[in-house]
């Protein structure tokens, strides 16, 4: 159950050198080796969700419904990873029905935080579509034509650029909001509010480190869809493990 609206002045931050993302990733893989079966079990669930969504093809209706359904089951997921990561640091056996826990405990908190991250989604789906309007004179090319067609072969470069940027500028902002978050509400049971602003705290103390996690972070997704979504199956067991890493050596 979460606490209520709290000050993130009452949660000192610690700073890290630059290097200490890549000990973060280190530690997140012994805790998936820790717990193979469970962190590899929500991996698979992640996979699962992209494929059905990205079976229908490259459209970005399709791709904008993969980040919407991501950033909704993304916190929840990660929460039962963070949850697998507590629970060995406090020497307690867990499984992935025990990972669960936290969804019950902290239900409020974290639809709160997949409520505000699938808005922004949404906003990066809206301005998407309008940067298309402008283009091109429509949303986007016709769901018929990219499934059956080739999609890239209907964009030029201009519009591909601003249909990212206008995506790398979510991608900032999420990341802002999310980089101790989840964990904090594991441990802490705290609102999804304070969680967010610690986020943004911990981002603004030590942005050099938070740039080079970030870029991890990226790099991995990338690797993930290039290899058709399979590697999310180890990628984001990873990552949620790592997210826990974090958050404990950076808010005291």
């Amino acid at each position: 159950m979460a606490t209520a609206n709290q000050s993130v002045n009452s949660y000192p931050v610690r700073s890290v050198p630059l290097t200490r993302p890549f000990i973060w990733l280190s530690e997140g893989w012994d805790d998936l080796m820790h717990h193979r079966n469970a962190s590899l079990a929500y991996g698979l669930l992640v996979t699962v969700l992209g494929a059905l969504i990205l079976a229908y093809g490259q459209h970005p209706f399709f791709i904008a419904a993969v980040c919407v359904g991501f950033l909704l089951a993304g916190p929840i997921l990660t929460a039962g990873l963070c949850e697998l990561s507590r629970c060995r640091d406090e020497g307690e056996v867990a499984d992935f029905q025990s990972s669960l826990r936290p969804l019950k405990r902290n239900r409020r908190s974290l639809l709160g935080v997949a409520e505000t991250l699938a808005l922004l989604a949404l906003i990066w789906f809206a301005l998407s579509g309008s940067l298309y309007l402008g283009l091109i004179g429509s949303i986007a090319p016709s769901v018929e034509s990219s499934m059956w067609g080739d999609f890239m072969q209907q964009v030029n470069n201009s519009q591909l650029i601003a249909y990212g940027a206008v995506g790398l500028v979510l991608a900032a902002v999420v990341f802002t909001l999310s980089v101790v978050t989840i964990p904090m509400i594991v441990e802490r049971h705290v609102d999804a509010s304070t969680a967010m602003r610690m986020s943004l705290k911990v981002t603004l103390r030590d942005f050099p480190a938070m740039l080079v996690w970030a870029g991890l972070i990226a790099g991995l997704v990338v690797i993930g869809f290039a290899t058709s979504l399979l590697g999310l199956i180890v990628i984001f067991p990873l990552l949620g493990h790592a997210t826990w890493r974090a958050y404990k050596e950076l808010v005291e």
